[in-house]
């Protein structure tokens, strides 16, 4: 039942993303729904790969690295999306994983956190 909420909040949060800048598109709610799941399937498979390849320039940036990968997985979502996810160029995937990190973040401490501890 997580997974599928993080499905919600990450759609919601590209489909956020999407209304802000031109450069990042998305085609629907649904393309929307379709990236979030491709981008979780990618973070599971692909992801660990890619961390452990980067593993000294990420030390080396305390980190930071981190969200250039983040950006290759979303290029890698956006490549096999086709039409229906489109980001123009690297800079704006790196940018758009930086918000889509801050907003996973806030949201997950705000409303989902509390809701959870509240079923308790």
């Amino acid at each position: 039942m997580g997974w599928l909420i993080q499905l919600l909040v990450n759609s919601i949060v590209l489909v956020a993303v999407a209304g802000y800048f031109e450069s990042f598109f998305l085609e629907s709610i649904w393309a929307a729904i379709l990236a979030s799941f491709l981008l979780m399937i990618i973070n599971i498979f692909v992801k660990p790969f890619l961390i452990i390849l980067t593993l000294p320039v990420t030390m080396l940036t305390l980190g930071f690295f981190l969200f250039v990968i983040n950006a290759v997985t979303l290029m890698i979502t956006a490549a096999l999306m086709g039409d229906a996810f489109v980001i123009d160029g690297f800079g704006m995937a790196v940018l758009a994983a930086i918000i889509i990190a801050i907003l996973n973040l806030a949201i997950n401490k705000v409303i989902i956190e509390p809701l959870r501890q509240r079923k308790r």
